[in-house]
């Protein structure tokens, strides 16, 4: 290992190489930003350009530094405008955004860009040490362990409910279940409730419910609350508070070292990655919460913003696990850098690290390289990047609309998207308006789809729902999920007759 790390310096650290990383997460950053410009886009158009390079090596930096770089930089709209274009920084606005109101877009911006490096870094320091012995791991997990893992996922509503409401949020991830079936099944490659349009024969884009759950209610919300326009508005003129204190870093550093690894392992699974690690980072650090630091989940809290920060970009690094030794693509994001390999002449699998130690080995160097340069890119432009709340909210609304239109309208190039966006939106305000939480809905969408391609292939494999006893990993996975829907509720129980008990002794 120390020979093959040696071998991946030397060649991380030609000028080349180190262009191609800063080159690499400088753009991914600012392609982040934009919200709807996600990371399988930007790679997408950057493969060309990759592959003129002639350098796997170089090339591969380079898509892999865009790849890091767009979730490092895609929080940065989620806490800024509450529009996240990218599925991983969905859960970063729930306390994110809440921070930026409350005229903390400096502090939180902070939190965000020291969470991402350190589980970045920690990410791959454990994919340098562990990635051989993972990728036989990562085989054992077939479409019954994946079913049961996005039951897991499923189950951390209670973390997204808020006090008194985990009903809503059960009956808002039904309705995400539901809008995940419209379009082709798992099962027969026949349109489904797409009422005849064309347009919904692949399903409701991601990118266009995110914005419709996100951006769009709190640009129309603004308009028919106006008393919030002036709301939050004290950090707007001056970005303060950039720093974070001692008593912050000690609060948020176990949290950044619990997630790092449970972001980095949930990411070694294939179809697992960045998404679903930060959803159930939020809620994993939600639950183990003292009373008092959950009541500040979804208001604020500096562990709720930095729990998804950690588990998502170690989930990323964790992801080129199955892509480096098993050629399995985690997400859609690695499977265009599959694609990218092999057009590149390289055969990613168990061969590679005896075949092609310098490719292997110069990407995880790369890596450390780039989250370093990532954290010295972003830190000193938060002043600047956290002026956008100066922007006085008058302003600011159409800056909002404009940048939730395009965002829907480029992920799918289609006028339609615009017109679906429109209707979920003014559907979610009036849902944020009677106090449902629309988090719920989203994780149910994302999840739905992939929970019923395995649920599907599990039931086709084993003939009947007989594979929950037959594979011990997933009858343990489902008693997790059973547990992450039970205990929150022993806890609520518990504490309310603990009042009442106070309120019969007085």
């Amino acid at each position: 290992m120390l020979e093959g790390l040696l071998i991946g310096l030397s060649t991380a650290f030609s000028v080349t190489n180190l262009a191609m990383v800063i080159g690499g997460c400088l753009i991914g950053t600012f392609i982040g930003m934009l919200p709807g410009l996600g990371p399988m886009s930007i790679i997408a158009i950057m493969i060309p350009v990759a592959i003129t390079l002639g350098d796997p090596s170089a090339a591969l930096i380079l898509l892999a530094g865009v790849y890091y770089g767009a979730i490092f930089g895609g929080s940065t709209s989620s806490i800024l405008l509450n529009a996240p274009g990218v599925a991983g920084t969905v859960a970063s606005s729930f306390d994110g955004y809440p921070m930026a109101r409350a005229g903390m877009a400096g502090k939180a911006l902070t939190i965000a860009a020291i969470s991402s490096f350190l589980g970045g870094t920690i990410g791959a320091l454990l994919l340098m040490v562990f990635a051989p012995m993972l990728s036989t791991v990562a085989l054992l997990f077939h479409s019954a362990e994946y079913f049961a893992l996005m039951v897991v996922g499923l189950s951390a509503i209670a973390a997204f409910a808020g006090t008194g409401n985990v009903a809503k949020a059960v009956l808002m991830t039904l309705l995400g279940l539901i809008m995940a079936t419209v379009g082709e099944g798992a099962l027969f490659n026949m349109p489904r409730f797409t009422m005849g349009l064309m347009d919904l024969q692949s399903g409701f884009s991601f990118i266009t419910l995110a914005m419709a759950m996100f951006a769009l209610p709190e640009a129309l919300f603004l308009v028919l609350n106006p008393a919030r326009v002036t709301q939050g508005g004290e950090g707007g003129g001056k970005i303060t508070g950039l720093r974070i204190s001692r008593d912050e870093a000690r609060k948020i550093a176990p949290v950044i070292g619990r997630q790092s690894v449970q972001g980095f392992f949930i990411g070694v699974l294939p179809g697992a990655g960045a998404t679903i690690a930060s959803f159930l980072g939020y809620a994993v650090e939600r639950n183990i919460a003292t009373e008092a630091e959950q009541k500040e989940f979804g208001k604020g809290s500096i562990k709720g913003l930095a729990a998804p920060e950690t588990a998502n970009n170690a989930a990323c690094t964790g992801s080129f696990v199955p892509l480096l030794t098993l050629g399995i693509p985690g997400s859609g994001t690695t499977a265009i850098l599959l694609g990218a390999l092999i057009a590149l002449n390289v055969t990613p699998g168990p061969r590679l690290m005896l075949d092609s130690p310098e490719i292997f080995w110069a990407v995880i160097a790369s890596m450390f390289i780039g989250n370093l340069v990532l954290l010295i890119l972003n830190l000193p432009l938060i002043p600047y990047i956290a002026k956008v709340l100066s922007i006085p909210r008058n302003y600011l609304i159409p800056f909002i609309l404009f940048f939730t239109l395009m965002g829907s309208y480029i992920g799918q190039n289609n006028a339609t998207e615009l017109l679906i966006l429109v209707g979920f939106g003014i559907c979610a305000t009036i849902l944020r308006f009677a106090d449902y939480p629309l988090a719920p809905l989203l994780i149910g969408f994302i999840l739905g789809r992939m929970l019923e391609d395995n649920f599907s292939r599990s039931m086709q494999l084993y003939d009947g729902a007989g594979f929950i006893l037959e594979r011990p990993m997933t009858l343990g996975l489902l008693v997790i999920a059973a547990l992450l829907v039970v205990i929150p509720s022993y806890r609520a129980r518990r504490a309310r007759a603990r009042k009442t008990g106070v309120a019969d002794g007085d």
